[in-house]
């Protein structure tokens, strides 16, 4: 038994966990992590070989600006072409090895993310600035994630299934096949969930990979690379191209791409489906593009559940999650009291070094983020709106150089922008509604659909909401997250109109097949 193996596991959703040993070890471990991991030169991968072709940059953590994580090599053009040529070259012998034997490479990897977990938590905590809770639970999904993967493979037979005879001397079968090399494209705010999320779907059905996280994100993609090596997974079977805009469109317009994986903004992932299907024929792309995420609070509602609920779900990450609820609808008769007590609980988040363990809010991810919050912030102060919150957050002088901001609440009208727009920030809108009616339809009346959170005791109301809402995923009545809180095998995390491209989600049991294309075989016998 491993020396960390009685220490609780972390989800999104597992509120009320005495974590104390967890942050004892922690604290342990951090001293030696950034003595040993940050700061070091890291190459790209392809085909299992370091390669240094490229710009040399260097990336710095947003909780103080100045602690190097490492430095990297945005690949040159050249160098993509390389890595999807070993993607490609290694595809035969991996699709060839036929699901068995994938699945059996894929869930030693699974451990191995496990044993590592740690590291891959602490990762994330300095190149994204996530608290210390936020980062473990990412890095317990990796290894939920995984092995779900696998067990859909599994129990479906690898997708090989008898289909009707016409003639008794004939048989037939639909079976899914891979169809070469995937791109996987993933953003910032899951630099391990989302890379291994993305490119476990494309492993698992026969692909192979060419991943590009997220520049900034660079030190946990490397940490991936050596956990697949240490796995055993052949060489070229997946490669790392890091770097920025011109790394991800060389990978993505490359026609040796099979097939796309993304997960980030509307604007990419639209423009990645519209230029990589004006070839000579479609590609498939796999997109998951945010939200804006709206929570319903009914008269009906326990408001202590749903100002906690609101709460987490806005202001955890800093609001830069694909699910982070950014507007709630409250009905009138309740809106004062709902407002004190989320005004109250969030109190009670503390903002800082999310190194610390009593830290809830570290800093926005970077300088861009930092100016549309400003930005927003001088809006609706002009327009009286703040509710709470509403500035700079004060922090000690040795993280001045990272972008916090106090979690903040505004009062809106009907059809304002922060109703619309997807604001990846701690800054939650709130409209006063007459009725759940009124609200879902404002809700609704988005580009995006992804996720959806209701908070009513009223059975009628809870029913008209699963039957209204416009999003994937729906929750009800959660504190631990209004609309945030996907785990593997639980939650499909599916997003509907401008939040996905086709309709089916990660996390659950229409993922995988969207990697593979059908292929019916008659056969006399």
């Amino acid at each position: 038994m491993s020396a960390t193996a009685h220490l609780p596991r972390v989800t999104y959703a597992n509120t009320g966990v005495d974590l104390t040993p967890l942050h004892d070890f922690l604290d342990a471990r951090l001293p030696d992590f950034k003595a040993s991991v940050l700061g070091r030169t890291h190459a790209n991968s392809i085909g299992g070989k370091d390669d240094t072709a490229g710009t040399p940059f260097a990336v710095c953590s947003p909780i103080d600006g100045v602690t190097e994580l490492g430095s990297f090599f945005a690949a040159s053009d050249q160098a993509v072409d390389r890595a999807v040529g070993a993607a490609q070259a290694a595809f035969p012998a991996w699709a060839a090895m036929g699901w068995q034997g994938r699945i059996e490479l894929l869930r030693a990897w699974a451990k191995i993310l496990y044993a590592r977990k740690y590291d891959l938590a602490l990762a994330a905590l300095f190149e994204v600035g996530k608290s210390r809770v936020e980062a473990l639970g990412e890095a317990d999904e990796v290894f939920d994630m995984v092995c779900y993967y696998c067990d859909e493979m599994e129990r479906h037979n690898g997708y090989v299934t008898p289909l009707n005879r016409v003639f008794p001397h004939e048989s037939t079968v639909s079976i899914l096949r891979p169809l070469g090399v995937f791109g996987v494209v993933s953003p910032f705010n899951y630099p391990a969930a989302l890379l291994i999320g993305m490119s476990a779907g494309a492993l698992v059905t026969g692909n192979t990979v060419v991943m590009k996280p997220s520049e900034g994100c660079s030190l946990t993609a490397r940490i991936v690379m050596d956990t697949l090596a240490e796995a055993g997974v052949p060489p070229g079977v997946v490669n790392l191209v890091v770097g920025g805009n011109e790394t991800g469109a060389a990978l993505v317009e490359h026609p040796g791409i099979a097939g796309v994986a993304f997960t980030g903004s509307y604007r990419t992932g639209m423009h990645i489906m519209r230029l990589i299907n004006a070839g000579p024929y479609a590609r498939p792309v796999i997109a998951e593009m945010g939200g804006k995420n709206p929570a319903y609070v009914s008269k009906n509602a326990d408001l202590a559940k749903a100002a906690q609920g609101v709460a987490r779900s806005a202001f955890g990450l800093q609001g830069q999650k694909c699910s982070a609820c950014s507007v709630v609808y409250v009905d009138e008769t309740v809106r004062d009291e709902f407002v004190e007590r989320l005004r109250a609980y969030t109190a009670g988040l503390v903002i800082g070094n999310p190194e610390k363990r009593e830290t809830f809010l570290g800093p926005v991810y970077n300088e861009a983020a930092a100016h549309r919050m400003t930005h927003a912030l001088e809006a609706a102060h002009a327009q009286g709106a703040v509710l709470f919150g509403g500035k700079r957050a004060t922090v000690p002088a040795e993280l001045k150089g990272g972008q916090y901001f106090e979690p903040t609440l505004v009062q809106v009208d009907k059809g304002h922008v922060l109703t619309k727009e997807e604001q990846f920030l701690p800054l939650l809108a709130l409209r006063s509604v007459t009725s759940l009616e009124e609200a879902i339809a404002e809700g609704n009346d988005v580009l995006y659909g992804l996720a959806a959170g209701i908070y009513t005791e009223d059975a009628a109301e809870l029913e008209y909401f699963l039957n209204t809402a416009e999003a994937g995923a729906l929750y009800a009545n959660r504190p631990s997250g209004a609309t945030t809180g996907a785990w593997p095998g639980v939650q499909s995390f599916c997003g509907w109109k401008g939040s996905g491209v086709t309709l089916k989600g990660g996390l659950g049991p229409h993922y995988l097949p969207q990697f593979m294309r059908e292929q019916s075989r008659t056969v006399l016998e």
